[in-house]
């Protein structure tokens, strides 16, 4: 056998057992899902709602089907203003002669495009500053902290508003002002648990044997944090919208239709103060269903991610 034949085989025979690992890997993640999900299916909190959480997406994703965009401009529709509930506008119709249900379902995009989207930057930036200030240790740790405490003691909300006044008016601008406001708490918590892993076993003997910063914190730390952050986002989303509805309704918003803008709509136009439930009433029970929505969620993976909070 030639040297170059002997070579081949001594790869093939290394590359078998790297595939093997590779595939042992992902069934042991396939499991690791199908158990999660068959947990999951268990919490009777935590169905009702994904199944809430299903149906405001799916109607969001549906509007453009549902209801044509130019329903929403005042100067194409030809309605009653604040017409109340009717078979022809179920949810009645605003000072401008929208119909409150059509603003409802486009109003759904903007929020929870908001929410999903603010979270999870929030969740990145908290994520990268909790793993590192949980290595490193030294000064590095301490600048990081010091950065992750400054936006601690500054109220969200407050830091959010200020942004958005500054920055140009857009839905990309309430997403970063949200973002860039409330990942302090994210970052905390991933510290602490980057702090625990790290004394475990496996991860010293992977320092020991030379392994990289990278690898520690993307291989080994990184896998043992998840639970946690996605446990968080879950929560964190409900914020996010809880913020949008805020800072619409304070009038520095998008600009765009949204349930925070739909309540700064009814307050202005003395709709809310006149006795039109209806500009007041669909808006603020959909904020509050889909905020309960991703709480239940929230909690469920919680306590599949930490069994002792089971029953409580």
């Amino acid at each position: 056998m030639s040297i170059t034949e002997q070579t081949t085989d001594a790869k093939s025979a290394g590359a078998r057992p790297l595939a093997s690992a590779k595939k042992l890997t992902r069934a042991r993640r396939r499991q690791r899902l199908q158990e999660f999900w068959a947990a999951f299916r268990q919490s009777r909190t935590g169905m009702l709602g994904l199944v809430i959480l299903v149906i405001f997406i799916g109607l969001a994703l549906a509007a453009p089907w549902i209801a044509d965009e130019s329903l929403l401009d005042p100067t194409k529709v030809h309605n009653t203003l604040n017409a109340p509930p009717s078979w022809e506008h179920p949810l009645g119709t605003d000072p401008l002669g929208r119909s409150v249900l059509v603003m409802l379902m486009w109003g759904a995009r903007v929020s929870l495009t908001v929410g999903i989207a603010a979270t999870v930057m929030s969740v990145l930036i908290g994520t990268v500053f909790g793993l590192l200030a949980g290595h490193f240790i030294g000064w590095r740790s301490s600048v990081l902290m010091r950065i992750v405490d400054f936006f601690l003691v500054i109220p969200s909300l407050l830091l959010a508003i200020v942004l958005a006044s500054v920055l140009q008016r857009g839905l990309l601008t309430l997403i970063i002002a949200i973002g860039a406001a409330s990942w302090a708490g994210t970052a905390r918590l991933v510290r602490s648990q980057t702090l625990s892993i790290e004394t475990r076993g496996y991860v010293k003997r992977a320092t020991a044997l030379g392994a990289g910063h990278a690898h520690i914190m993307g291989k080994h730390v990184l896998p043992g944090v998840m639970p946690l952050v996605l446990t968080s986002t879950s929560l964190a989303i409900g914020s996010a919208i809880n913020a949008e509805a805020t800072l619409s309704f304070l009038g520095i918003g998008s600009g765009d239709t949204s349930w925070g803008a739909m309540l700064q709509t009814a307050l202005s136009s003395g709709a809310a103060t006149a006795g039109y439930w209806w500009m007041v009433f669909p808006p603020g029970v959909a904020i509050v269903v889909v905020v309960l929505a991703f709480t239940l969620v929230g909690r469920a993976v919680e306590s599949i991610v930490n069994p002792k909070l089971r029953g409580r």
